[in-house]
């Protein structure tokens, strides 16, 4: 009977996992929030149609090249490389979770797929040089245009943000296609919106199903919150209409900046003269 070396099971138990790795990309972003535009979830109004990039994960399925994109605009968009970002094939698969169930080249091979899938929506730009892959941003809208840090001054340039702590906490491990994508659309409204399932398919290119189980999926996680409310209607039966709104609960809302208490202390201190006895 074969039987494993406490060698191997030392090394095992010291073996990264996908986790560790995406804590580590994000605390070398040094960001504890994620700035994504949001025209990756939805056009602006105007546009020819209302469907953002977000539409091509959902119906194509793509959970992990969805995942991988958030990580990638989450490790590049600081820009202290250019908006770039480079590891080794294998890093790439363990922050995607593929070594979980693939052997080491299976893994290496799929991680490389999945970064051409991204570069073929024209949101990245990716190259390899032996077993070293470089991925650059595009921008979040699909145009193949540079990347740049999005300001918030335009409908274009409009952006949504996810905590950190959505991935060093394990959250977005629980998400099937359908719930992370649904937390896209939420985090791109304002607090308490409407999300009507059967607007799906014409603001967002899914159907109303689909639509459905990813709000089911995030309120039975605690991900999202909602209340009821009314509104008079003469003409309806009961002589009122009801509608859901949602908003995200405290978990996946973006983190507000510390305040530096003891720095302005110190300073303060330091700013005020001392008193010296006569």
């Amino acid at each position: 009977m074969k039987t494993t070396s406490h060698i191997e099971q030392d090394m095992q138990k010291a073996k990264a996992t996908g986790r560790d790795t995406r804590k580590v990309v994000l605390d070398r972003s040094i960001r504890a929030n994620v700035p994504l535009r949001k025209t990756f979830v939805q056009a602006p109004p105007g546009a020819a149609s209302r469907h953002g990039p977000l539409k091509q994960f959902v119906t194509g399925r793509d959970l992990r090249g969805l995942k991988a994109y958030l990580m990638i605009v989450a490790a590049c968009s600081n820009g202290d490389n250019g908006w770039s970002t480079r590891h080794d094939s294998a890093v790439w698969a363990r922050m995607m979770d593929i070594q979980t169930t693939a052997t080491d080249q299976s893994a290496r091979t799929g991680a490389w797929r999945t970064l051409r899938r991204l570069e073929d929506r024209k949101l990245i730009t990716c190259s390899r040089s032996g077993t070293m892959i470089t991925v650059t941003l595009l921008r979040e809208d699909g145009s193949g245009r540079s990347y740049d840090r999005p300001a918030g001054k335009t409908g274009e340039d409009l952006f949504l943000q996810i905590p950190a702590t959505f991935w060093t906490k394990g959250h977005d491990e629980h998400l099937d296609l359908p719930a992370l994508a649904l937390l896209l659309v939420i985090a791109r409204e304002k607090p308490w919106s409407a999300f009507p399932a059967e607007k799906a398919p014409e603001w967002y290119g899914w159907s109303a199903d689909t639509h459905e189980r990813g709000l089911k999926k995030l309120l039975d996680l605690g991900y999202i919150e909602r209340m009821k409310t009314f509104t008079k209607a003469p003409l309806a039966p009961a002589g009122y209409t009801g509608v859901y709104r949602y908003q995200r609960t405290a978990i996946t809302r973006p983190r507000k900046p510390r305040k530096a208490t003891q720095t302005t202390t110190t300073k303060k201190s330091a700013a005020r003269p001392s008193r010296t006895k006569g």
